[in-house]
C-alpha cells in the first residue's frame, strides 16, 4: 500500500510538471519562430514600401504576445470533436500511444518494476516524448499516455527517411520563378489534381463498362478519390518544401509508428550489464507493462470517424460487391497491412475466372457420367468378375473374394475427377498461375507508386535493436553501404555459421517428424481396411476404401493444426538465433523455416497418394511389404478419387476451422480482457470517465502482435498451393478457395478493426519472400500436374486403349483390359482364403500382367506368368512422354507470357522518371527563390537599394495587388510584395 501510495503522488507531481511545460512551451516556440521569419519579412516591407519598421528595429514585443494554445484545425479538430479521450486533458495534444499496468499483476507491482517503469519512462521524456499519467481514485489500472511533439517528429521522420508530401505549387511562385517555369510547371501532370485509382485493376481502360464498374466500386461520397502529390524523403534542411505547420502533416499512423520506433530501443536500467534492457517489447515479456498500444480514433459504432467509416463500409458483409478502399486502409493501418488486403484482394478476384472454368469442368463431368462406359460396365452388372482379396489373412477372418460391381459408386466419383476436362484445366490453371503473378506485379508496381514506396529499399531500415544488442561487443565494424553509417560486423564461424547449422538440423529433424506422422497415417489406414473388408455389413465391406481415406484425411488435419503452433515456436527461435539485420529479413527468414515446415506438413499426405500409392505393391502371391503389411492399392478407378478425397478435407477443413479459430479466440481474449477492466476499475460506475476513455475501451482489445500478419499470409500462400498444386485432381479447389476468401477479407478486416488493438503503422515495399514462394509453387504445379495426369489418373491409358486396342475407338471394354488374371493355386498356404462361399480358381486384379497361361494357347502354362506385359512398357512410355511434351509446351508458353507483360506498365515507368525530373526540377526552382528572398532580405537590412535588381527579368510590376486567396497554411504567400514571404498569421502548434 506504501508502494502504491508513493507511485501516486509520483504520477500527480509528473502530471503538474507536464502540465506546466504545456503552456509554457508554445510561447518559446512561437516567440522562437516569430524571430526566425520575422526578420526575413520586415526586411521585404521595408524594402518595398517602409511598413513594419518596428519589426526591422526589433520592437517586436507586440507581435509576441500570443500566448494561447492554438486551436485545433483539420482532422485533429475533427477526432477531438468525435472523441476528446483521444487527447491529453489539455485538449489540444494527441495521444499517440498508451502503456498500460495493473495493480492485480503481481508482476506488475514488484519493486524492480517499478524501478524500470521510472527509468524507462525518464528516458521516453529525455527522448522528447510528453507523458501524461491518468490518475483515477479506487482503480488499479494505470494508463500512460504519451505524445510526441513536433520537434520530436520531425527528427524520428527524417532519421527513418519518411517520403512526406511535397507543398503544393501556388500560382504567385510560379510568377516569382519565370514564365518559362510556369510553362514547365503546368505541364506536370497531375499537378492540380493527380488522379490515380486503386480500386482497379487496369484503371487506363475506360469504356462503356464503367458505368457497370461504378456499382462496384467505394462510394466516392463516403471514399473521396485521394489526389496524388509529389514526395519527398522528408529533411530538416529542406522544410521550406513541406507544409509542417498543417496539422494534418504528420498523420496518426506516421506518429504512432515513430513513437514505437523510439520506445523499442529506451534502456530501462541504469546500469550496461544487461545488453538487452531496453525495448517495450521486453517489458511487457517481463510484465513490467501489461500492453502498449496506440490507440484507435474513437468508436466503431458511432459516425464520425474513419473506424466506423470503414466498418461499415468495408467489412461488412453487405459490402462483398464492393472494392476495398486500399487508399484509406493505408491512412488508417498503414502501408504493410493496406498491402496485405490489395494482395488478398486482387488474389480473390483472379480466382473468379478459376473458379467459373473449374465449375464448368466439373458440370460438363457430371452431365457426362451416364454416359460414361467403364462405370456403367461396373454398376449394370454386365461386366462382373471375381476379384482377389485385399488383405491375405488366412483364419475364419480372412478376407473374402469380391466382386467388381461393389466399386460402382467408387468409379463414377472417379470419373467426375478424372476425364478428359482434366488436361485442359490442368493446363488452364498452370497460364492462369503465370498471368496472376504477372499481373500482380503490375498492380503492386501502381500501389507502391501511389503510396511513395518506389525508391524504398530493405536496406535503408535501421537494424532490429536485438541485432544491435547481440553484437555489443563485437569490435569488427563496416559501413553499410546504402546507408553509410558504421555497423557491427557478424562473425561467420562464431555466430553465422553455428545459426545455420543448428536451424538446418532442426528443420530437418521437424521434417522427419512430419514424414513419420505419415507414415502412422498409413498404417492406421492399412489395419481399418483390413478391418472393414472382413466385416458382415456388405455396405461397409464395398465402401472400404473410401471410408478409410476419409478418416485418415481427418486424422491427418487434426495432426497438422496440432503440429502448426509448435513448428511457429520453433521457427521464430532459430531465426532469432541467426541475427537478421533488420525487421523485413527477420521475416523473410522467418518465413521460409514455417513455409517449409508448414508445406510438408500439409502435402506430404498429399503426394503420397498422388505419386506413391499403389505403385509398387507387388501382385497376388509376391506382395511387397510395409512393417509386414501388404501396401496400399487403388480402386478400380484409380488413386484420383482418393486424392481429391484428401485435398478436400484438408484444405476446406483447415480453412473452415482457421475461419472460426480467427474469429472465435479474438472474441474470447476480448471478453477476458473486459473482465479485467472491469476488476480493474473497482467500484467506478460504468458511464464515469474511466471506462468512456478510449484508451480503456482499447485494452479491453486484443493484441495484434508483430506476426500476426505472417500467419494471414501463410494461409492464403498454403490455400494457393492446393489450387495449383494438386488441381488437376480437384477442379473445384479455386471455387473452394474464392467462396472462403470472400469471407475471409471481410473477416479479416472486422477482426482487426473491431476485436485486436490498433496496429503500429510499417513500411514495406512488396509482399516480400512471399511472391518467390508463389512463384516457386506456380513453377512446381506444371510438373506435379503434369505427373499427376500421366501416373496418378487413367488418362493415359484410356487413350492409348482407344487408340490401339479398341476396334471401334471406344472405351468398351477398357475395365476388362485393365484387370490381370492370377490363378488361385499360386497362393502360399498363409495367404489361402478359408471363407469362401464357393471354390475360384481365377480371380483379377488390377495391373498390366501376363496371365499365367499362354495367351495363344489357354492350356499350356505361361514361363513368364506375372510379368509385366508389353502393353504396360508401352502405357510407361506414354506417360513420360506425355510429362515430357506437358511440362516444355506450358513452361515455352509462360515465357512467352513472362516477356510480353512487363512488370511495370509502360505508362507508369515513364511517369516515375517524368516525376523524379520534375521533384528535382522543383526543388530547385524553389531553393532558387529562397536565395534570392534570402539575398534581397539582407539588402534590404542594409539599406541596399539595388535589391530591386534582383527580381527575375520576366517580373512586371504589380498594380494593385489584391490579397492572396490561398490562407491555407502554404509556406509562401503573396503579400504586398510580388514574391514570396514566409508568413506569421498562424500560430506555432502547442506542443
Amino acid at each position: 500500500m506504501d508502494r502504491r501510495g508513493s507511485h501516486k503522488g509520483y504520477v500527480r507531481a509528473k502530471n503538474n510538471q507536464a502540465e506546466f511545460e504545456a503552456r509554457e512551451r508554445p510561447i518559446e516556440l512561437e516567440q522562437v519562430a516569430y524571430n526566425r521569419e520575422g526578420q526575413y519579412n520586415a526586411a521585404l516591407d521595408s524594402m518595398e514600401d517602409g511598413t513594419n519598421e518596428a519589426l526591422v528595429n526589433g520592437n517586436n514585443d507586440e507581435a509576441c504576445v500570443q500566448t494561447k494554445i492554438p486551436k485545433l484545425t483539420g482532422a485533429k479538430k475533427r477526432l477531438y470533436d468525435h472523441n476528446s479521450t483521444t487527447f491529453f486533458d489539455d485538449g489540444v495534444r494527441k495521444i499517440d500511444f498508451v502503456l498500460v499496468w495493473d495493480e492485480l499483476i503481481p508482476s506488475n507491482v514488484s519493486e524492480l518494476s517499478d524501478s524500470k517503469r521510472e527509468v524507462f519512462e525518464s528516458n521516453l521524456e529525455k527522448e522528447g516524448l510528453q507523458i501524461e499519467y491518468v490518475d483515477t481514485p479506487g482503480v488499479s489500472l494505470h494508463f500512460v499516455k504519451l505524445h510526441a511533439p513536433d520537434e520530436v517528429l520531425r527528427r524520428y521522420a527524417e532519421i527513418l527517411k519518411l517520403r512526406m508530401p511535397m507543398k503544393k505549387i501556388e500560382q504567385d511562385v510560379i510568377n516569382c520563378v519565370g514564365s518559362t517555369s510556369m510553362e514547365f510547371l503546368l505541364k506536370i501532370p497531375g499537378m492540380l489534381q493527380f488522379h490515380n485509382a486503386t480500386n482497379e485493376i487496369v484503371h487506363e481502360v475506360k469504356s462503356r463498362f464503367d458505368s457497370i464498374l461504378d456499382y462496384f466500386r467505394p462510394d466516392p461520397n463516403l471514399f473521396p478519390v485521394k489526389a496524388q502529390r509529389f514526395s519527398a524523403v522528408y529533411s530538416r534542411d529542406k522544410e521550406y518544401l513541406f507544409n509542417v505547420e498543417d496539422e494534418d502533416f504528420f498523420t496518426s499512423s506516421i506518429r504512432s509508428r515513430i513513437v514505437d520506433f523510439i520506445l523499442k530501443r529506451k534502456r530501462f536500467k541504469e546500469d550496461t550489464e544487461d545488453e538487452f534492457a531496453f525495448g517495450i517489447e521486453r517489458l511487457l515479456t517481463e510484465g513490467v507493462y501489461s500492453a502498449a498500444y496506440p490507440l484507435h480514433d474513437g468508436s466503431d459504432h458511432v459516425d464520425g470517424n474513419l473506424r466506423s467509416l470503414l466498418r461499415t463500409e468495408w467489412t461488412a458483409l453487405n459490402k462483398l460487391h464492393r472494392y476495398q478502399p486500399l487508399d484509406y486502409v493505408k491512412d488508417y493501418f498503414g502501408v504493410k497491412i493496406a498491402l496485405y488486403f490489395a494482395w488478398l484482394g486482387f488474389y480473390t478476384h483472379t480466382l473468379l475466372f478459376a473458379s467459373v472454368v473449374g465449375f464448368f469442368c466439373f458440370l460438363f463431368s457430371f452431365l457426362s457420367l451416364p454416359s460414361n462406359i467403364p462405370s456403367n460396365d461396373i454398376c449394370s452388372g454386365r461386366f462382373n468378375v471375381v476379384m482377389c482379396p485385399i488383405c491375405d489373412y488366412s483364419g475364419d477372418n480372412s478376407c473374402d473374394y469380391w466382386y467388381i460391381f461393389e466399386t460402382c459408386l467408387h468409379s463414377r466419383a472417379a470419373y467426375l475427377f478424372d476425364n478428359g476436362t482434366t488436361v485442359f484445366f490442368a493446363v488452364f490453371m498452370s497460364f492462369w498461375a503465370v498471368l496472376f503473378l504477372e499481373m500482380w506485379k503490375r498492380y503492386s508496381a501502381e500501389i507502391t507508386h501511389r503510396w511513395d514506396l518506389t525508391g524504398f529499399d530493405h536496406q535503408e531500415e535501421h537494424p532490429r535493436p536485438q541485432y544491435l544488442a547481440r553484437l555489443t561487443h563485437v569490435k569488427a565494424k563496416r559501413v553499410n553501404v546504402v546507408t553509410q553509417t558504421l555497423e557491427p560486423r557478424v562473425p561467420f564461424w562464431r555466430i553465422k555459421f553455428p545459426a545455420a547449422l543448428l536451424s538446418i538440423s532442426l528443420i530437418l529433424l521437424l521434417v522427419s517428424m512430419a514424414m513419420a506422422t505419415v507414415m502412422g497415417v498409413i498404417l492406421y489406414r492399412m489395419s481399418l481396411l483390413a478391418s472393414l473388408s472382413i466385416h458382415n455389413d456388405q455396405n461397409i465391406t464395398a465402401n472400404a476404401m473410401l471410408i478409410t481415406t476419409a478418416t485418415a484425411a481427418f486424422i491427418n488435419l487434426c495432426c497438422i493444426l496440432l503440429f502448426n503452433r509448435f513448428y511457429e515456436k520453433i521457427a521464430l527461435w532459430l531465426t532469432e538465433q541467426e541475427l537478421p539485420r533488420t525487421q523485413s529479413e527477420f521475416e523473410d527468414s522467418l518465413t521460409l523455416k514455417m513455409y517449409l515446415l508448414q508445406f510438408v506438413n500439409h502435402y506430404a499426405s498429399i503426394f503420397y497418394i498422388a505419386f506413391f500409392k499403389g505403385k509398387f505393391i507387388g501382385y497376388p502371391g509376391d506382395y511387397n511389404r510395409f512393417f509386414g503389411y501388404r501396401q496400399e492399392e487403388c480402386g478400380t478407378g484409380g488413386c484420383l478419387v482418393e486424392l481429391c478425397i484428401q485435398l478436400a478435407i484438408i484444405m476446406v477443413g483447415k480453412q473452415a476451422m482457421n475461419t472460426c479459430m480467427e474469429m472465435v479466440l479474438p472474441m474470447v481474449f476480448k471478453w477476458f480482457n473486459s473482465l479485467r477492466v472491469r476488476t480493474g476499475m473497482g467500484k467506478q460506475p460504468k458511464e464515469s470517465q474511466a471506462y468512456k476513455a478510449q484508451w480503456a475501451k482499447d485494452y479491453q482489445l486484443v493484441a495484434w502482435g508483430s506476426e500476426a500478419l505472417f500467419a494471414e499470409y501463410l494461409e492464403m500462400v498454403l490455400q494457393y498451393g492446393f489450387v495449383t498444386i494438386f488441381v488437376a485432381a480437384f477442379p473445384l479447389a479455386p471455387l473452394f478457395a474464392l467462396l472462403n476468401n470472400v469471407l475471409e477479407m471481410r473477416l479479416d478486416a472486422r477482426k482487426i478493426l473491431t476485436l485486436h488493438r490498433r496496429p503500429v503503422a510499417q513500411r514495406v515495399k512488396d509482399i516480400g519472400v512471399w511472391y518467390t514462394i508463389l512463384d516457386c509453387l506456380g513453377k512446381l504445379s506444371v510438373a506435379t500436374n503434369g505427373l499427376i495426369i500421366a501416373f496418378t489418373s487413367d488418362f493415359i491409358p484410356r487413350l492409348i486403349y482407344t487408340l490401339k486396342y479398341s476396334p471401334d475407338h471406344s472405351l468398351n471394354g477398357y475395365v476388362n483390359y485393365t484387370l490381370a488374371y492370377f490363378s488361385t493355386t499360386d497362393f502360399n498356404h498363409a495367404q489361402q482364403v478359408s471363407n469362401v462361399s464357393a471354390a475360384v480358381d481365377i480371380c483379377r486384379y488390377r495391373d498390366l500382367r501376363e496371365p499365367p497361361w499362354l495367351p495363344s494357347n489357354p492350356q499350356e502354362p505361361n514361363p513368364n506368368k506375372y510379368a509385366l506385359s508389353a502393353d504396360f512398357w508401352y502405357i510407361l512410355a506414354a506417360r513420360l512422354t506425355f510429362v515430357l511434351v506437358f511440362q516444355n509446351v506450358v513452361a515455352l508458353v509462360t515465357m512467352v507470357i513472362r516477356w510480353i507483360i512487363p512488370d511495370v506498365p509502360r505508362k507508369l515507368s515513364e511517369r516515375i522518371r517524368q516525376e523524379a525530373y520534375f521533384t528535382n526540377e522543383i526543388i530547385i526552382k524553389q531553393e532558387m527563390i529562397r536565395a534570392r528572398g534570402s539575398v534581397r532580405g539582407a539588402q534590404a537590412a542594409r539599406g541596399d537599394s539595388t535589391a530591386r535588381l534582383l527580381r527575375p527579368r520576366s517580373y512586371v510590376e504589380p498594380q494593385n495587388v489584391s490579397p492572396s486567396p490561398y490562407d491555407d497554411g502554404v509556406l509562401f504567400k503573396r503579400s504586398k510584395s510580388s514574391c514570396p514571404r514566409i508568413s506569421t498569421s498562424k500560430s506555432i502548434e502547442a506542443v
